[in-house]
């Protein structure tokens, strides 16, 4: 805990801002003179433990629907004008809002409702979770289909609105949908890729990211990106936005292929999508994780074969010369959660057991220990660590901590992690990332090992990004499956 002569901290009531705007509040006000730790975010559990470890918490009991404000400053004078410009940050939001020329619409439905019936045929829902429901049936209602952008929806509610949507003729992506293509539209999390012949069907979101991007680099296109959301292959879905999405694209004339996309899903429905998709006019290839098909890219390459496209050389950059260690532990800290399950799947038959919040096994669940001893793969980007967050491919403040833990704790290790270009996403992640890393690896000896999910096209740049890392001593790879099994070269594992 810093040392600090000054400190202001309050909650409000009934005052929400948006998690990636209060980010921004706290970068911007972070970056005064003599201010020395700032936490404007919603109340949440996670965020008063931050405010906590800053020496910032609360002096009375605080809720997830409160706004902290919580500043250090090394004297009265820094404190006083850093709260100030708080204030003037939140009242130029409610300035802005108020003093649009036009009332705006305050429900899906009423917007839907003013429009001419040549308008859009997809509503986008990005409200907190409780409330997505409303916005989406509305959305159903009207005939539009809708991505739902929001996470925390109950999985009835999930249910219920695919059920509607199934009976309206219209398509429900998600919820918790962060990447999407329409027509060539990139929505949410999604990157600057060429059109093509290849639509992709996603319970993936980083999956998805990860197989279009290698589809780019290898020349191939993709028609369409539906994504459907992280549950919809559980039991409790039964991938009812699957199968509307794949009968969607096999009407699609612009749709030549399809790639199915996705965390390792319930073998029940598993089966139930490869006997519908059996009967479809377009071929269908799976690339759903499991222990027998762990590998996304392996998946683009026989997709590639079906093509009768060459496979290419996957871009990479080498990084520092270093030894294998055999005795250290492998630490993924991942923002893309399929990514995470990806080099989860890889490593355990070569390592044994891994631990982590998202667990391949019950058993192996970190709980809330996410700096645990051992192998570990931490997925930041699951939802009960971006409650009230910005997602880490936004904000990666809880990642760059975890790497300076690691550095700290002395444990031998090798540290892999993904980065995840495109729109929506941090404008230059190796700017926060490259420093992390320098003093990571000046405090202890740390191999680096990094998936750089993205394009060259991307407003990140795929080569610049690349470049920046590997000058760090990081080992770059475009493919996820590729960097991870460096990793495990570097851990001295027979593969």
């Amino acid at each position: 805990m810093r040392p600090v002569s000054s400190r202001h901290v309050s909650l409000r009531s009934g005052v929400y801002a948006d998690s990636v705007r209060l980010m921004q509040v706290s970068r911007d006000v972070g970056a005064r003179d003599g201010v020395t730790a700032v936490l404007v975010a919603m109340a949440t559990p996670l965020n008063l433990e931050l405010a906590t470890g800053m020496g910032l918490a609360p002096d009375e009991p605080a809720s997830p629907e409160q706004l902290l404000v919580a500043i250090a400053a090394a004297d009265d004078a820094a404190l006083a004008a850093a709260v100030a410009a708080v204030e003037a940050a939140l009242a130029e939001r409610q300035r802005s809002t108020a003093s649009a020329q036009t009332v705006p619409a305050r429900t899906v439905g009423a917007g839907l409702d003013a429009l001419s019936e040549d308008g859009p045929a997809l509503a986008i829902v990005s409200v907190p979770g409780p409330y997505a429901v409303a916005e989406a049936a509305d959305a159903i209602a009207a005939g539009q289909s809708v991505l739902v952008f929001s996470d925390g929806v109950p999985v009835e509610h999930e249910v219920a609105l695919k059920r509607a949507a199934h009976d309206a003729g219209v398509l429900v992506m998600g919820p918790d949908c962060g990447t999407a293509i329409v027509s060539g539209l990139a929505l949410g999390f999604a990157n600057v890729v060429r059109r093509g012949p290849v639509g992709l069907v996603a319970a993936s979101g980083t999956g998805a990211q990860q197989v279009s991007c290698l589809l780019d680099m290898a020349g191939v296109g993709v028609s369409h990106v539906l994504g459907v959301g992280g549950r919809d292959l559980s039991e409790a879905v039964g991938g009812l936005a699957t199968l509307d999405a794949l009968a969607a694209l096999d009407a699609d004339p612009a749709t030549e292929r399809v790639l199915l996309v996705s965390k390792p899903p319930a073998p029940s429905v598993a089966a139930r999508v490869a006997e519908v998709a059996g009967t479809l006019s377009v071929p269908v290839r799976s690339a759903a994780l499991s222990a027998e098909t762990p590998d996304l890219t392996a998946a683009v390459e026989a997709l590639l074969g079906d093509l009768g496209v060459a496979v290419p050389a996957w871009p990479s950059r080498p990084g520092a010369d270093e030894q294998a260690r055999p005795g250290a532990v492998l630490k993924g800290l991942y923002s893309g959660g399929t990514l995470a399950d990806e080099a989860m799947l890889l490593a355990a038959p070569v390592l044994g057991d891994v631990r982590s919040n998202t667990p391949l096994r019950p058993e192996l669940d970190l709980g809330t220990d996410l700096a645990a001893s051992g192998h570990v793969v931490v997925d930041f980007g699951d939802d009960a660590l971006t409650v009230g967050r910005a997602h880490p491919m936004i904000d990666p403040t809880l990642r760059l901590e975890a790497i300076d833990r690691l550095a700290a704790s002395g444990e031998p290790a090798v540290l892999l992690l993904d980065v995840v270009l495109g729109y929506g996403a941090d404008p230059d992640p190796a700017g926060a990332l490259v420093p992390a890393l320098a003093a990571a690896r000046a405090r202890t000896t740390l191999p680096v090992v990094v998936a750089l999910i993205g394009t060259e096209a991307d407003p990140q740049g795929w080569s610049r990004q690349a470049d920046a890392l590997a000058t760090a001593g990081a080992h770059v790879f475009a493919s996820n499956a590729q960097a991870t099994r460096h990793a495990l070269d570097l851990l001295g594992a027979v593969r």
